[in-house]
């Protein structure tokens, strides 16, 4: 059941089983979680019984749940990391989301393989291969703008995967190395020690300060909200939310936000379609600016921009509030454009910092033409609270109430059912069809005895049958195909109706067909370049292997492999600092006086004792950062296990 050419599909980021289990009611029609190991994220694994009763919640909803393993891998992790991948074929997990090569020349189940944002798909021959070797599904760089994915959907008919919202790394994905460089950290094995939000000064070739301490690898965050409906006109049919980190109110409320926006798109163009069943209903108003987030940015979607950087801060500063208008000895008066509660979160910019104050009570004075007035009551002395003065303007990042709306349901999700009750010998019956024709039924012994009062008994009857409350069903119809009125107890029917729907809850589950993985093409394709530097990431034996069958010739080792001893590309990223500063050499073209200070390269970068240079390949345009692993890490084993913990799961499944 791989993704139909009208359907859309919304996929959701899940730290926990929980939090899938959220993101599913909240409208996701697939999930990407950790496993036991392997997944990009360290601290965001999950064991493989949890994962296996996710499993089962999705399908009931058709839901798919894709389980990512997308580090790259040393020789002596290539055994444990097959037998996790049985193990979740074993548990019902519908794909596995890789960037490792080499796990595609393991002895492997017939499971669908996804290719990571980690592969670094940004042409449209590497997305051919790809489609050519066995993924069903292909998560593309987010840099690629529409036109670009325009022409990759043109050559490709492998469903293409996008990222619409959450954090951005500055990098190419799979193209950082600073972490590992600096200490050891490798990105690619999901220990990323976030060098990028760090703050960095810049200068030119002739030392001049271009930016001091400010954070310009940090990047805004990823909202496409406004392009979604393009995006489907490009080809792209699954729509991912970044955030395997993130708790479970970010993926609520941002879950349900491109619901809502996906929905009203599909209302009013019939041709598409839900990847998976049943209506939800949001019970509060999802607000992207409640979460954190370092501001908005639609990245290079519709084209380059000078304001996708986050170079103040990298922290969430959150909407702006209000102004204080006057300082107490322990209070403060703020007048606001919205409510206020106890326990917010506020804070404002001093000296290039952000000042946090927790609002222990608040107190609304009254309201006039300026707003609302607030008296703050904050849980530290107000004299301590550097830089706040009259006048000073106040960002909400925390707000209480909103917040504690989400702690408790906020959304359910109804699979629309037909009913029908029917008599059989001895008798009744009733017939469960569901939306997505699925049938099943379920029959109970009855004396029936004839109605005295013909109406009110019918009416009892759809009343009762229709009475599904908590479960996942809705009744969109009930039917009654009786030779004549019965009376039936209430307890009686009611006893029925929730049977039947339990059993046909295990029918919905039995007959979900679980889409096995795409073969790949003979002869083999053809890899589009001939050899492969330290940037295509191989890291394993079977991963050159894999490159070599597909026409590779030359073919060099992981950065982690510790084979690189000089300076090298540790980043290659579409954020130009050149180009954010206005000294792009095709911004400076034709203005006097500002072609010569563009070209005073190179340019450099510090961060504390770290330091360096910036190389700017204008044809692509692109941005390299050139620097040397540290001679300590250079000289020490290349990783070759990270920590984990074989889990045996005795549950078996049958193989769908």
């Amino acid at each position: 059941m791989s993704l139909l050419a009208n359907q859309l599909e919304l996929l959701s980021p899940a730290k926990t089983a929980e939090i899938g289990r959220e993101a599913i009611l909240h409208g996701a029609d697939a999930v990407y979680i950790g496993g036991p190991a392997f997944g990009a994220r360290h601290n965001a694994s999950n064991p493989l019984e949890d994962i296996a009763a996710l499993v089962e919640f999705a399908h009931r909803y058709r839901s798919r749940i894709f389980v990512t393993m997308n580090t790259i891998m040393h020789d002596a992790e290539l055994e444990t990391a097959q037998k996790q991948i049985w193990q979740l074929y074993e548990a019902g997990v519908d794909a596995l989301i890789i960037q490792d090569m080499g796990l595609l020349e393991l002895d492997l189940p017939p499971i669908q393989v996804h290719a990571s944002t980690q592969c670094d798909i940004r042409t449209v021959e590497k997305a051919r291969f790809l489609s050519q070797v066995g993924f069903s599904q292909l998560v593309l760089a987010r840099e690629l703008t529409i036109e670009q994915i325009k022409a990759v959907r043109a050559q490709v008919e492998t469903p293409l995967e996008y990222f619409i919202h959450g954090a951005l790394c500055v990098a190419f994905s799979g193209q950082c190395y600073i972490s590992h460089a600096d200490n050891g950290r490798s990105a690619n094995r999901g220990d990323c020690s976030q060098a990028c939000r760090l703050p960095y000064t810049l200068s030119d070739g002739q030392g001049r300060v271009v930016a001091f301490e400010k954070h310009l690898l940090s990047m805004k965050d990823n909202d496409q909200s406004r392009n979604l409906e393009a995006l489907i006109d490009a080809g792209i049919r699954s729509f991912k939310i970044e955030g395997r980190y993130k708790d479970m109110g970010y993926v609520k409320n941002i879950t349900a936000h491109y619901r809502l926006l996906l929905d009203e798109i599909m209302e009013r163009r019939p041709e598409l379609a839900r990847a998976s069943s049943g209506r939800t209903n949001v019970l509060f108003t999802p607000d992207v600016d409640k979460n954190f987030h370092r501001g908005h940015t639609d990245y290079f979607a519709t084209g380059r921009q000078q304001t996708i950087g986050a170079f103040d801060s990298p922290k969430y500063v959150g909407v702006e509030l209000g102004t204080v208008a006057r300082i107490g000895g322990d209070n403060f008066d703020l007048i606001t454009n919205a409510p206020m509660a106890n326990g917010d979160g506020l804070n404002y910019m001093h000296k290039r910092e952000t000042v946090g104050i927790q609002a222990n009570t608040v107190q609304k004075l009254g309201e006039d033409a300026e707003g609302q007035r607030w008296r703050v009551f904050p849980n530290e002395p107000v004299a301590g609270l550097a830089g706040l003065k009259v006048g000073t303007t106040l960002s909400r990042n925390r707000d209480h109430q909103w917040e504690s709306a989400l702690t408790k349901k906020s959304s359910e999700r109804k699979v629309a059912v037909d009913l029908l009750l029917s008599e059989v010998e001895g008798g009744l019956r009733l017939s469960v069809t569901d939306e997505d024709g699925i049938t099943s039924h379920l029959d109970a012994a009855l004396a029936l005895q004839p109605a005295q009062q013909a109406e009110q008994a019918e009416a009892g009857l759809r009343t009762s049958l229709g009475k599904l409350g908590n479960t996942m069903f809705e009744a969109r119809s009930v039917k009654l195909a009786l030779s004549q009125p019965w009376f039936v107890a209430a307890s009686s029917i009611n006893a029925l109706r929730r049977d039947a729907i339990a059993t046909h809850e295990a029918a919905r589950l039995a007959s979900w067909q679980r889409p096995e993985r795409a073969l790949p093409a003979e002869p083999p394709a053809v890899y589009p370049e001939a050899q492969l530097s330290y940037l295509a990431n191989v890291y394993n034996d079977k991963a050159r292997a894999f490159y070599r069958k597909h026409g590779v010739q030359l073919i060099a080792a992981a950065y982690e492999a510790h084979e690189e001893p000089g300076e090298v590309s540790l980043m290659i990223t579409k954020h130009c600092l050149r180009f954010s500063f206005n000294l792009c050499p095709k911004q400076a073209k034709g203005v006097q006086g500002v072609q010569g200070q563009v070209r005073a390269e190179p340019m450099t970068l510090v961060s504390g004792e770290e330091r360096y240079t910036l190389k700017f390949d204008c044809k692509p345009c692109e941005m390299h950062i050139i620097g040397a692993m540290k001679p300590h890490i250079l000289n020490s084993p290349p990783p070759s296990a990270i920590p984990y913990s074989p889990l045996v799961f005795h549950r078996q499944r049958p193989r769908a």
